[in-house]
């Protein structure tokens, strides 16, 4: 189930699914530590006598953000009970502090009892075994512990004189034993039992009893979970947000964010409302993926289940070096800064990154081989992943002229990764030696990684003339006109009129050529190697658009020829694969570098309405849409398909400005 409204401030993330289910909260790095298991935590709502919870399919619900910041503004409507919801959740922006705050409305024509339910179902350090819950009475809050995590829950109902802080009631108890499915349960006649203290595998549950309602009337309740350390941590917090309000906590957040997200300055051209505010939600739902130790993470979605029981919450370099791009072209280097901390921090002595990295900088899992089918040694890289870094770095520096950032780098980082980018060549063509495809399905000598690696020598011999090496700047440039040269010669199919995605060289020195159209082709022009003036380029681009449209009334750009990956259809008559949010921006990349005129400019403009049609309502884009009906599929919310789209503006923005100025 896909996550619709991550919130987050770089130490604590927490998720809501497309039910309004609290299911994922990680601490204290954005994906790492999942303290949840991505189970649901559930919320629920008793109108005298009467109960539902909120993922019940009676309710109509609505989830969105609030306009241009990290607070979301839900509603619920439920006909049976005759009751309205306006939930506003948030991170506080700096504090490990989940805030709640719901709005009721009685519907009726009476007043009414109501309390609000709010459970947590702990798995704390990813383990279910040897948590602990109580109720800590000097708090008059429910709270939950495993080593050095502690997690503590306590809410206000009135305003006020009538301002009632602490918890109504509560319960503790076991889940996951002997059938027990947890203390939610005991929430569904009103009442809760009131047990001091559970271990094992635990979950809890607090009550909210709200001031009577009358008819037509609203009450506020606020609920809010506090993280930390220690109990004293935990305490702390809990102390702050009674003395400084929820409400006032929740509206310095609304602040931060309102700031963030509109830099000075900022001009969009003749582009519409909707795409404004897409660019806008793009940049906020990044920064909830982004640790604070500089990890720019792929996905954080408990759900997500891939390759061995696996998620997307890694950092990889080649994600984290695009996402990082079009943040500094947005306009923010506080960020980027960190993640070419963190990838000085993890390069490897010989001068390449691994294929993902935990927050931490310790290694993410992988399932790239250090040796071949053969058992001879072979590096388990995707070289792309460490070319784009310093590429990357370079358009930073063009962005900020951050000298004396960049400076300490170019040794600890620049120069490394540029003499094994120029090691790292395969003898017979001169080519980069073979690696592990950006979609991580092949390994051979690949069109995108030559068009990355290009990129990354021709950024380092930039930064070896800025910093007075003519040597090494000499070099580098000569590798990348090398590499260039070799991809004409050996990629072009002339039979074929486009350029092939991928080589395996024999031992023998035969040359195998993979011509499956691919879009990952874009990057030959995405990184500088052609001009989108490029004949052969451009003949490339009509092939991959005119083959992997999706041909149904859907649209959108497929990866690749007969494309495996969630295949919905074996029609490729009708779809080559599903469309992807990557591909297709790609294809808008492309329409705005080959514009001579507004009018040409606007042929982009197609594409990002699509993106913008087949995001969720609020703002979230995954990997890939169904080809029929055109819902998201797969992961969500990528980071690399939400920087795509806020690259693909500053595309588009910076070309309006350029032909304007003609």
């Amino acid at each position: 189930m896909p996550r619709d409204l991550p919130l987050g401030n770089g130490h604590l993330l927490v998720n809501f699914d497309k039910s309004y289910n609290l299911r994922d909260i990680y601490w204290p790095h954005v994906g790492q530590e999942l303290h949840t298991a991505g189970d649901i935590s559930h919320t629920g709502i008793w109108v005298d006598g009467q109960f539902a919870w909120l993922d019940a399919p009676e309710w109509r619900r609505e989830l969105l953000y609030e306009k241009e910041t990290l607070i979301t503004h839900v509603t619920l409507e439920h006909p049976r009970l005759q009751v309205r919801l306006v939930c506003a959740d948030v991170v506080d922006f700096d504090r490990p502090i989940l805030i709640r705050r719901i709005e009721v409305t009685n519907l009726a024509g009476q007043a009414r009892n109501v309390r609000l339910f709010f459970h947590y179902d702990w798995h704390i350090w990813n383990d279910r075994d040897a948590n602990t819950v109580f109720y800590y009475p000097q708090q008059q809050a429910l709270i939950a512990y495993k080593q050095q995590g502690y997690f503590l829950q306590s809410g206000q109902v009135g305003q006020g004189e009538q301002r009632v802080t602490g918890v109504s009631s509560w319960a503790t108890g076991v889940k996951e034993v002997n059938g027990a499915e947890g203390t939610w349960r005991d929430a569904e006649d009103g009442e809760l039992g009131c047990h001091p203290i559970a271990q094992g595998s635990v979950d809890g549950t607090i009550a909210l009893h709200l001031p009577i309602i009358q008819a037509g009337k609203s009450e506020l309740a606020y609920h809010w979970l506090t993280v930390g350390s220690n109990l004293p941590a935990v305490v702390q917090l809990d102390q702050l947000v009674r003395e400084r309000g929820a409400e006032g906590l929740l509206e310095r957040t609304r602040n931060y964010w309102l700031c963030w997200v509109n830099k000075q300055g900022q001009a969009f051209a003749d582009l519409s409302p909707e795409l404004v505010d897409l660019y806008k939600r793009s940049l906020l739902v990044l920064r909830t993926q982004i640790d604070a130790g500089g990890a720019i993470m792929a996905a954080n979605d408990a759900d997500v289940q891939h390759y061995n029981n696996d998620s997307y919450s890694y950092m990889w370099p080649r994600d984290g070096a695009l996402v990082a791009n079009a943040l500094s072209h947005a306009g923010y280097g506080e960020i980027t800064r960190s993640f070419f901390d963190f990838c000085a921090g993890v390069l490897t002595e010989d001068g390449y990154l691994l294929h993902k990295y935990n927050p931490d900088r310790s290694w993410g899992s992988s399932w790239q081989a250090w040796v071949d089918d053969e058992g001879k040694p072979q590096l388990p890289i995707q070289e792309d992943e460490t070319a784009l870094v310093i590429y990357s770095l370079w358009q930073h520096y063009l962005c900020f002229r951050d000298v004396e950032f960049v400076a300490p780098h170019f040794r600890s980082l620049i120069v490394p990764a540029a003499d094994f980018l120029i090691s790292y060549r395969e003898q017979t063509t001169g080519l980069p030696g073979a690696s592990f495809d950006l979609w991580e399905e092949r390994r051979g000598i690949l069109a995108f990684t030559n068009a990355a690696v290009y990129a990354g020598l021709q950024a380092a011999a930039n930064f070896s003339s800025f910093f007075g090496e003519k040597d090494l700047a000499a070099k580098y440039q000569a590798a990348a006109e090398e590499i260039k040269v070799a991809t004409i010669q050996h990629f072009w199919d002339e039979q074929r009129g486009h350029f092939v995605r991928m080589l395996v060289v024999e031992q023998d020195g035969t040359i195998r050529k993979d011509a499956t159209l691919d879009s990952s082709l874009c990057g030959l022009f995405l990184f500088g190697m052609l001009s989108v003036n490029d004949p052969q380029l451009r003949a490339t681009m009509q092939a991959l658009e005119q083959v992997l449209w999706v041909k149904t009334e859907v649209g959108g750009m497929a990866r690749y020829e007969n494309d495996y990956y969630y295949q919905v259809t074996h029609d490729m008559t009708q779809a080559q694969g599903n469309p992807w949010f990557i591909c297709t921006l790609w294809l808008a990349q492309y329409r705005i570098a080959c514009a001579q005129s507004l009018d040409a400019l606007h042929e982009a403009l197609p594409l990002l309405d699509w993106v913008h049609k087949h995001a969720l309502a609020s703002g979230i884009m995954a990997e890939q849409v169904h080809p029929f009906n055109g819902e998201p599929l797969s992961v969500s919310p990528l980071t690399w398909s939400q920087a795509e789209f806020v690259m693909t503006i500053r595309w588009y923005l910076g070309k309006y400005a350029h032909l304007q100025g003609k």
